[in-house]
């Protein structure tokens, strides 16, 4: 089942591009580990910069980075400005909750998320994250249900990962 505010979400995506699902990159890590090092030296090394989704699990994924930065509400516009100036205008806002820049860092795309650490979609993102990493056998489905949406559009992939993402949360808290 997916809230009104996930199927808002989802009618904006594309019902007609697709999805392309790539095996494991193991370089990921070294590259994360670039603009996280790029993203610390502009705000210091105290400021959390986060390794999350497909590349951080290791497994299939749409061949990306996913870096988070975490902060509350009070410093997000802020951050927001700041990164700007490292990594240009951003690809999507949805104001004091999340924006989305995108860089790239030897030839790998990254998204990069300045993220409410206040809101609840940062608190899924967390619990779901720690799902995968301490449940195999979620994990290994999770990883099947990405693979089997090679070729999906793009609506429909992200409507199976956010249906499957809110099952799991929701079995983990039962």
């Amino acid at each position: 089942m997916l809230t009104p505010e996930q199927e808002e979400w989802l009618a904006h995506l594309s019902d007609t591009g697709t999805v392309k699902i790539v095996p494991f990159d193991p370089t990921t890590e070294e590259k994360f580990e670039r603009v996280k090092k790029k993203i610390q030296g502009h705000f210091g090394a105290d400021v959390a910069v986060e390794h999350y989704g497909a590349s951080s699990l290791g497994i299939s994924g749409q061949d990306e980075i996913d870096v988070y930065v975490p902060v509350p509400e009070a410093k997000f516009n802020e951050t927001v400005e700041a990164l700007r100036k490292l990594f240009g205008e951003p690809r999507s806002t949805y104001p004091l909750k999340r924006v989305r820049f995108v860089a790239e860092e030897q030839g790998k795309h990254v998204d990069i998320f300045v993220i409410n650490k206040e809101h609840e979609s940062w608190s899924k993102l967390v619990q779901f994250q720690h799902i995968l990493k301490t449940n195999p056998e979620v994990l290994e489905s999770y990883r099947k249900l990405k693979e089997e949406g090679d070729g999906l559009n793009i609506r429909e992939y992200y409507r199976r990962k956010l249906i499957f993402i809110n099952r799991a949360i929701h079995k983990k808290s039962r």
